[in-house]
Formats: C-alpha cells, sequence, structure tokens
C-alpha cells in the first residue's frame, strides 16, 4: 500500500480516537532551542494537526505539509480557528515551501513513512541556518499492564502488516544517522488515553494494520478485543499508555 494512501478510510476514526501531545515537549523546545511565538514551524506529515495545534497555541505561524486529502482536508478543519495555520498539499521529499523557510521541521507519527534520504535533502533544503528538526511519536507500551499485553497479541494476530510498520522497527540508529553529527536529543513524556469499549474500538480501526469492515480477520479482531476488554475494564474503561518520544537536533 502506498504509504501516502494507508489512512485515506480511517480519518474519522483518527481524528477521533488518536493520541494527541503532551504540551510539556514544547518546554525543551522553547529553552534549548529558541522556539518561540515569532518561529515559523513545517509540520511534515500534518495529518489531522495534532501536533501542528502545541505549536499554533503557542503563536507559531506553522505550514501542515501533508500528500493525504482525506487527511490534509481533515486537518484544515481541525485547526480552522488558527489564522496562523496553512495547510499545503506536499509531502516530506517535496514540501512545496521556498529555501531556507523555517525555523524547525516536525513530524509526528510520521517519520517513518519518509523516503529518508529524499527527506534530508529537502529538509536540508528548507530549514533556515541554524534551524532544527524536531520528531516525536507516542509509543504504546506494550507490556505494561495485561490489557496492553493482550492487545499486542490481538494485533500480532490479526493485524495485516503490523510486525512490518510498526513503529518500533525504526530504530535509535537510523534516526541518529538522518541527524548526522551534530547531537540529537532525546526525552520521553507519559501519555495515556481512557476509553470505554465504542472507544477502544475506534483507537484500534485507526491504525492502518487492522483489517478493514469486508476484510478477512475484521469481524474476528473485534470481537476478540470486546473479550480482552471486559476481562480488564475498570469502572467502564481501559488505560491506553504511551511514551512519548521526542528527538530533536540540528541536521549534521
Amino acid at each position: 500500500m502506498d504509504p501516502k494512501e494507508r489512512f485515506s478510510s480511517r480519518v474519522d476514526h483518527y481524528v477521533k480516537f488518536r493520541p494527541g501531545y503532551p504540551p510539556e515537549i514544547l518546554t525543551p523546545l522553547q529553552e534549548r532551542c529558541g522556539l518561540s511565538p515569532n518561529s515559523i514551524v513545517a509540520d511534515v506529515g500534518s495529518g489531522t494537526g495534532l501536533l501542528a495545534r502545541l505549536f499554533l497555541d503557542l503563536g507559531c505561524r506553522v505550514f501542515g505539509v501533508e500528500p493525504n486529502a482525506a487527511m490534509r482536508a481533515a486537518g484544515e478543519q481541525f485547526l480552522a480557528a488558527y489564522p496562523r495555520f496553512a495547510s499545503l498539499d506536499g509531502s516530506a521529499e517535496a514540501t512545496g515551501l521556498p529555501d531556507q523557510a523555517v525555523d524547525f521541521i516536525t513530524a509526528g507519527q510520521a517519520f517513518h513513512w519518509f523516503d529518508l534520504p529524499r527527506a534530508r535533502r529537502e529538509f536540508e533544503r528548507i530549514l533556515k541556518p541554524g534551524g532544527w528538526l524536531v520528531l516525536v511519536w507516542n509509543e504504546r507500551r506494550i507490556n505494561a499492564t495485561p490489557f496492553l499485553r493482550a492487545y499486542e497479541e490481538l494485533l500480532l494476530q490479526y493485524g495485516t502488516d503490523y510486525t512490518t510498520v510498526r513503529h518500533q522497527h525504526l530504530d535509535e540508529g537510523i534516526i541518529r544517522d538522518f541527524y548526522g553529527s551534530d547531537g540529537l536529543r532525546i526525552e520521553t513524556f507519559d501519555n495515556a488515553q481512557y476509553f470505554d469499549l465504542e472507544g477502544m474500538q475506534g483507537r484500534l480501526l485507526s491504525s492502518s494494520y487492522v483489517p478493514a469492515a469486508g476484510q478477512p480477520g475484521h469481524a474476528e479482531i473485534l470481537a476478540g478485543l470486546e473479550r480482552i476488554f471486559h476481562r480488564y475494564q475498570v469502572g467502564g474503561k481501559v488505560a491506553f499508555e504511551y511514551d512519548t518520544r521526542l528527538y530533536y537536533g540540528r541536521l549534521g
């Protein structure tokens, strides 16, 4: 499947049920990278706008670069109240931005889909001298609780290409190589969502590796989810826990 089209049929679930990012991730960027309301940001693979919103709330000018038309439209709707947001039909490899246009490039949950050599050349082109690259994603804790372990087993059993695309396969060495020699900083933040059964089903179906309606395994994975939900719920909810990984540095 073309990575740029993987989420076209899952936009509604993505908007409603995917986790945002803790605002605390902005603190080290302000203290160490000079992030301020005057900063210009390119959020590459901006999707539905969850990461871009943090920078807009700070007052930054943000260009959301998104190749998927349905995701881009959802982001435009989500961020319609922000006059400093501009939406671009572009990709990590061809953003459509001018040379040396931005102070920061950000990417949330999208970096592992990039063509890395081409993306790096494009990032070098659009960053101002001394600009920063910021990568963020929510990494699900697969062994933190019995529920999360059971959820992981469900994905391993029924996920279409789960073992190929899950974020853990993008190891830290690849990220360090992308940044180069100028120093990469890494920080981790706690994050969580709390779901009833309907919300948990929506969160499951927002993932591109989960069989969609009409595909083999769809009914089975939903039935399995219902079983483990009822087994592990407390007060009608289950906790979906994450480590939010923040990578930031200059391109060496």
